[in-house]
């Protein structure tokens, strides 16, 4: 793949990568890896731990230099005004634990050039978005796991940036502050940010991302529209729920594979086999309560494609002669 400028019709994208590649001694940590990302989307960049994914955005955000390939933010190369149109949230966390809550976020928001009066009133209405204005003038070192992360996912956003590059944003949160923090994203996308939201959990991916890039091992493995990915694998996963026995299970001509939880069963048909075939086998053994042919989920493509790599790898790895 060729290195070259990137096209000049790029007015709508806030994001664009041409095979950019990064090593780090004879490990190369990303490969010829393009991409490009829609001014106003939620962009999932996907993969296993290790894939790629923190390295690549060390590079968007030119902490990291590319060894190879082009990188433009909203049509320019990275510079010092740029950045202060990004909020980016590291996957590694870095507070100083020693400052009050309203005294770091303070700090944080005046390196973006935001004037002090300005600010004030932006902490106040973050910290009361997020239920922690009573939190204002303690101790980040006194504050739970979960409030310091969502500490730092204000000072990622209290400077108003037009891009919001999330790296494990919901790393420390339960479930109901979970679910507000996507609230807060899908209400800043609505407002006209775009946002790159990199994670190796899929059910977070599917309630956000409208577009996404699976990486495994450096390597772009998928890339577009959700909807369109999960249409290419077709709709030959099944859900079933019985009352009596599993034994219609035992259809290895039929099922790829299962997971069963007593009277439940989540099913993955063999390429080109019919669901029907399978109910009509259910049907002669036991009670069904629910039979219903579904899209595969993000997390059953990542499983096969990732999965399918490691396994096509580990039976390379044990042939003698290659390397």
């Amino acid at each position: 793949m060729s290195s070259g400028p990137i096209s000049e019709n790029s007015m709508e994208f806030a994001v664009k990568a041409r095979a950019i590649t990064k090593r780090f001694g004879n490990f190369c940590a990303v490969s010829d890896l393009s991409f490009a990302i829609g001014k106003g989307q939620i962009y999932g960049l996907l993969g296993p731990n290790g894939a790629g994914k923190t390295t690549t955005i060390r590079m968007l955000m030119n902490i990291l230099i590319p060894d190879e390939g082009v990188i433009e933010v909203f049509n320019q190369a990275m510079n010092p005004e740029l950045q202060k149109r990004i909020g980016f949230l590291p996957e590694e966390r870095g507070m100083y634990f020693k400052m009050k809550v309203y005294d770091f976020l303070l700090f944080i928001v005046r390196l973006k050039g935001v004037e002090t009066g300005g600010a004030k009133l932006q902490i106040d209405k973050w910290l009361e978005k997020v239920g922690l204005m009573d939190w204002k003038m303690k101790k980040i070192e006194d504050l739970s796991k979960g409030m310091q992360q969502k500490i730092q996912f204000i000072a990622t956003v209290l400077h108003d940036p037009d891009l919001i590059i999330l790296d494990e944003p919901f790393s420390g949160l339960d479930p109901v502050n979970t679910n507000m923090l996507k609230d807060i994203l899908i209400e800043l996308n609505q407002s006209g940010k775009t946002i790159i939201f990199s994670t190796h959990i899929m059910e977070q991916v599917e309630k956000l991302c409208e577009q996404i890039c699976l990486i495994d091992r450096g390597k772009k493995v998928v890339e577009g529209k959700l909807t369109d990915v999960k249409k290419t694998y077709g709709r030959n996963n099944v859900i079933i729920s019985f009352d009596g026995d599993d034994k219609f299970l035992d259809r290895d001509d039929l099922i790829k594979s299962r997971n069963v939880y007593g009277n439940y069963a989540e099913l993955k048909m063999h390429d080109g086999k019919d669901p029907q075939e399978l109910l009509q086998a259910a049907l002669g053994h036991t009670k069904i309560k629910k039979f219903e042919v579904v899209e595969p989920t993000l997390n059953d493509i990542f499983i096969d494609l990732v999965g399918s790599k490691k396994n096509e790898k580990n039976i390379l790895d044990n042939q003698p002669g290659v390397s």
